[in-house]
């Protein structure tokens, strides 16, 4: 279990999680929409979240969104490194409706970032490009190299969901144990 604080001039976060959790989450960012795929996130995962933000939302959302990323991504890596005997890489399909998104990952400790998700506009009050300065900070803060791509859709809200929800697949599925693994490296350290 993994707790984190950060304050900035424009963000004050609390961050808890439990990467061995059951999806147990507690979410206050002040953006409707960002809490419900943070929910979402969390809930397809098994990772308990517990996390609150008082941002400058009188300016906009971006530095919610993305300092939040930032603090979940660190709290991420400080849980999973140095890994040991778990899959290590993960992926799913998730469809929502008309909607669907691949995410595959690595825990592999050096980040990288690919997002293939072309949805503009807002949902709500929250702007679609937001989701992918969540994701970016998440990433490269975490250490993994992690792939998302909208496959189909129509909807707004159906796409970015599925997408938060690939991503919570994905991560479960490469954090599950596997004790025979042991370092899942041939070089022995990750």
């Amino acid at each position: 279990m993994s707790e984190l604080n950060r304050k900035t001039k424009e963000t004050d976060i609390k961050c808890k999680i439990d990467i061995n959790g059951t999806g147990v989450s507690n979410i206050h960012t002040g953006i409707g929409f960002f809490d419900h795929m943070l929910e979402a996130l969390s809930k397809h995962s098994s990772i308990d979240i517990d996390l609150s933000c008082n941002g400058d939302l009188h300016i906009d959302a971006h530095h919610s969104v993305e300092d939040c990323g930032i603090v979940l991504g660190q709290a991420l890596k400080k849980d999973i490194f140095p890994i040991q005997a778990v899959e290590r890489y993960g992926n799913a399909t998730v469809v929502m409706d008309e909607a669907a998104t691949t995410c595959a990952l690595d825990l592999s400790n050096r980040p990288f970032f690919l997002y293939e998700v072309n949805v503009s506009g807002k949902v709500g009050d929250f702007d679609c490009e937001l989701a992918e300065e969540f994701f970016h900070a998440l990433v490269m803060n975490a250490g993994i190299t992690c792939h998302i791509i909208s496959d189909r859709g129509r909807n707004k809200h159906h796409i970015l969901e599925a997408s938060f929800k690939a991503v919570a697949v994905a991560l479960r599925r490469a954090l599950i144990k596997n004790e025979k693994l042991g370092i899942p490296s041939t070089k022995g350290v990750l």
